[in-house]
């Protein structure tokens, strides 16, 4: 199972929500979120979807 993150660039305000609740997943570079490299999504999943319903204007979408 290879879980995906897709981040809607237009709608990202850069507010930081998502990295709180997952930053070993989620940072903010250039005012935008970013998916870290080399991090192992499904061991954060848990706080991968919280970040998701987290997101103020619904950012993040999460595919398992």
């Amino acid at each position: 199972m290879n879980m995906k993150i897709k981040i809607d660039k237009k709608k990202c305000l850069g507010c930081g929500v998502c990295a709180q609740f997952a930053n070993k997943v989620f940072g903010v570079i250039g005012g935008k979120v970013k998916v870290k490299d080399e991090v192992k999504l499904e061991k954060y999943k848990k706080e991968i979807k919280e970040a998701e319903e987290a997101c103020p204007v619904g950012a993040i979408k999460v595919e398992d």
